[in-house]
């Protein structure tokens, strides 16, 4: 009888270190980065429009974009413009739900991109590195191509150059200061010239 209690502790105590070692071995992974867009000339076959909005509105786009392109996954999140850009949800650990929220600072780039740089982290009472949050909210989603999500630098990279709008619209971003409510981004629309 003593024996089958000594191998049953043996096997608990070896899955808990299995456990452990799983855990601590994908904190301290490498990670994967994806490769950064270079920037891209506009064509001289294009028209431009100026665009003025607000973080009201451009939160409703937000929210009706995740929605539409199905960018939901194990990960339920909601990303919302306020003084920074806030990225929060909630991920399920074992029987319960951990909380989880990032603040970027925005910033529009000269080529009309946006890049997100992470400002401070919150997960639940843990104290956990930002990279390795970043890299499991790109592992767990599809994100279109055109965001890319750099955990090392702890930063996303949104490249509006490359983000594919119907009739092979443009966006680039001109201003994109949060706390003052000023956004402005430029569309560029492909026209046919005649010689």
């Amino acid at each position: 009888m003593k024996n089958k209690w000594k191998v049953g502790f043996f096997v608990l105590l070896g899955m808990i270190v299995a456990g452990l070692i799983i855990i601590v071995s994908m904190v301290f992974m490498p990670i994967k980065e994806d490769a950064l867009p270079k920037s891209s000339k506009g064509s001289n076959q294009e028209v431009g429009f100026n665009v003025e909005t607000n973080k009201k509105d451009l939160n409703l786009i937000i929210e009706h974009y995740i929605k539409e392109e199905g960018m939901q996954g194990p990960v339920d999140y909601d990303v919302q413009l306020k003084d920074d850009v806030e990225l929060m949800g909630s991920v399920p650990v074992f029987t319960s739900n951990l909380d989880f929220k990032l603040d970027f600072e925005p910033k529009a780039l000269e080529n009309g991109d946006i890049l997100l740089k992470q400002k401070s982290i919150s997960v639940g009472s843990l104290n956990l590195p930002v990279s390795y949050v970043l890299k499991v909210l790109r592992d767990s989603y599809h994100f279109p191509d055109w965001v890319k999500i750099q955990p090392s630098d702890e930063l996303i990279y949104v490249s509006l150059q490359d983000m594919k709008l119907k009739s092979d619209i443009k966006v680039r971003a001109k201003e994109f200061d949060l706390e003052e409510d000023n956004i402005s981004f430029r569309l560029l629309v492909p026209v046919d010239r005649a010689q």
